[in-house]
């Protein structure tokens, strides 16, 4: 549209309340709101700025709605741009939260890491350390022996579980421990996670102490790694953010910024104790250049600045939420009608200058301003595959020999770094089918994880060594089991990440795909070594006869394969081997 067609249709507008729409056929560009919808259009005639004339000049026509208020303006403005996502608003795409320590609402509780706690449940945290969480998680079970068992398995069992062998769990279930001893044990458990660090870690110390006495050392060593994550777990903020006298329902909010994408940190506070965070992408504005002149009265609140994605934030995100008593921001937002909007509304708006509500703040401001890219490639790799930072992933590879001595390796690595304790690897069915195999693979995986057999946790992100075929195969065991674990594979020769939804070529330099390209190349070196392992234990059969040492054998191994091809093999090609002779060759077609 040119500066003539905008006055003229500017024109016909009322002189109301409401929001208006300039759209490309069927697409929305921009949505706004305005107290007189005919003067607020008819300002885009003459644009302050490239990024409002770029938009201008695309559309071919303007919708409007009139509202009785300005509040129901600025909700309809804030619905229409979660609804339709224009690009050259600052639109709200996801809501993550962080993940909390939760025992059920049951009669015998179990206690779990969750997003998203059970009506009912008594959550702690949230926490930002997913790792460390995990790590006091197994020092609670192999403290006080509380149940993780969903309530399905729980019910009616005539036997205890292999927890219960294992000693991470009483077995309430089948009464191996009353009701007030395991109410007992849970409360123990609850007073840790409300800062009673003692309750945990002096056990712990006492455990530690016994196994370096005793000259078991290794023993000691992962008590020690338990012990220090204990002792750190309450250091992640909760002395600036708990205040049993403040009864307050509060949310803290900072926003940053960087080039197109914005970030908004939220904090939830109830009670005076920290009951939620959350961190929440936005997609900023269309970039233009130019400079928009910021007056007040007129001011477009899309401009990519802290203040203007407040703005956004807050309109979008309460506009279908309840509201809190009080935010707390870490500075005032760019549209003073949301202020007014919130405060009409009974909720007291403030940016604090200190004490703890400002420590508060800039705690939200810390993690809003925590971003992927080359200084967090886990980060990075998990908005490139749109889903949650993928602290723990775990890779797999086979390996084989035509079909004999096959294996499959299954590596972890935490925040980007091997967690070698977590590596596991497992024989497989002897058969040349990778697929087949791959699949063997992650069913035995996936089946443990269901079954809660498995001491490790649920990983984030599963990678596969291979192509489209291995990908399948993986998906088809995840699928078979009921396991819910995201999954990618990345081909060797080309390099390409192949997902669910198809394949693609990353950048080389690309930080999130030099860290597919370790967990893969870690997992192929774990599985070649099982390999070689295997396949040398399998074959000692060579060792018995005369004239065959170590040397000969692998020299055999290396031209035939196996032991079955050795067997069938003419003295001829035997004796093609170096270090076989007559006597060697006749030997082995004797023996074999």
């Amino acid at each position: 549209m040119d500066a003539d067609a905008v006055r003229e249709r500017a024109g016909d507008l009322p002189a109301e309340p409401g929001v208006y729409q300039f759209r490309a056929g069927e697409t929305t560009l921009y949505v706004g709101k305005a107290v007189d919808l005919r003067d607020r259009v008819r300002s885009y005639a003459d644009p302050r700025s490239g990024r409002i004339r770029g938009m201008v000049g695309r559309a071919d026509h303007i919708e409007f709605a009139v509202t009785d208020t300005e509040t129901q303006a600025l909700l309809l403005e804030a619905n229409l741009i979660k609804r339709l996502q224009p690009r050259y608003n600052v639109r709200l795409k996801d809501d993550k939260s962080y993940p909390l320590v939760a025992f059920t609402d049951h009669p015998v509780p179990r206690i779990e890491v969750t997003r998203d706690p059970a009506e009912g449940a008594v959550a702690y945290g949230p926490f930002t350390n997913k790792g460390r969480v995990e790590a006091v998680i197994k020092a609670i079970r192999d403290e006080f022996r509380l149940r993780g068992c969903s309530d399905h398995k729980y019910a009616n069992r005539d036997r205890p579980c292999l927890d219960y062998e294992m000693g991470i769990c009483s077995a309430p279930c089948t009464g191996e421990i009353d009701p007030e001893a395991y109410a007992d044990d849970v409360a123990a458990a609850r007073r840790f996670f409300e800062g009673e660090t003692g309750v945990l870690a002096d056990p712990l110390r006492r455990r530690m102490e016994a196994a370096a006495e005793q000259a078991e050392f290794e023993r000691a060593a992962n008590l020690r790694d338990r012990l220090r994550a204990v002792e750190a777990f309450h250091g992640e903020g909760g002395e600036a953010v708990s205040d049993r006298r403040d009864d307050r329902t509060v949310d803290v909010l900072a926003a940053a910024v960087e080039g197109d994408v914005a970030r908004v940190a939220r904090l939830h506070s109830e009670r005076g104790q920290l009951v939620d965070r959350s961190r929440h992408r936005l997609d900023a504005a269309a970039a233009g250049e130019g400079s928009e002149d910021r007056d007040s009265s007129s001011a477009d609140p899309d401009a990519n600045t802290p203040a203007a994605v407040l703005s956004a934030f807050l309109s979008q995100y309460y506009a279908e939420r309840e509201f809190p008593e009080a935010v707390l921001l870490a500075e005032r937002p760019a549209d003073p009608d949301v202020v007014d909007w919130l405060e009409a509304e009974g909720v007291s708006v403030r940016v604090p200058g200190a004490g703890r509500e400002a420590k508060l703040v800039e705690l939200a401001l810390k993690n809003a301003r925590k971003r992927g890219g080359r200084d967090d490639p886990v980060g990075a790799l998990g908005e490139r595959l749109g889903i949650d930072r993928p602290a723990r992933i775990e890779g797999f590879d086979v390996s084989h020999a035509q079909g004999t001595a096959v294996v499959g390796s299954n590596v972890c690595f935490v925040d980007g770094s091997a967690e070698t304790s977590d590596y596991r690897r497992k024989k497989l069915t002897e058969r040349n089918d990778d697929y087949a195999n791959m699949r063997e693979l992650v069913r035995w995986r996936a089946d443990r994880a269901v079954a809660g057999t498995d001491d490790r946790p649920d990983p984030d992100l599963l990678l596969i060594d291979g192509g489209e075929g291995q990908l399948g195969a993986a998906r088809d065991a995840l699928a078979e089991t009921g396991w819910d674990v995201p999954v990618v594979a990345l081909a060797k020769a080309e390099e390409l990440v192949v997902t669910p939804t198809g394949t693609r070529r990353w950048d080389d330099g690309a930080s999130e795909l030099h860290l597919l390209q370790r967990v893969r190349d870690e997992a192929h070196r774990f599985a070649v070594s099982y390999h070689q392992t295997v396949r040398d234990e399998v074959k000692t059969v060579l060792d018995d006869v005369p004239g065959v040492g170590p040397q000969t054998r692998r020299r055999l191994l290396r031209r035939f394969g196996s032991v079955d091809s050795v067997r069938s093999a003419s003295r001829d090609d035997l004796t093609d081997v170096d270090g076989v002779g007559d006597a060697t060759a006749r030997s082995l077609r004797e023996r074999l």
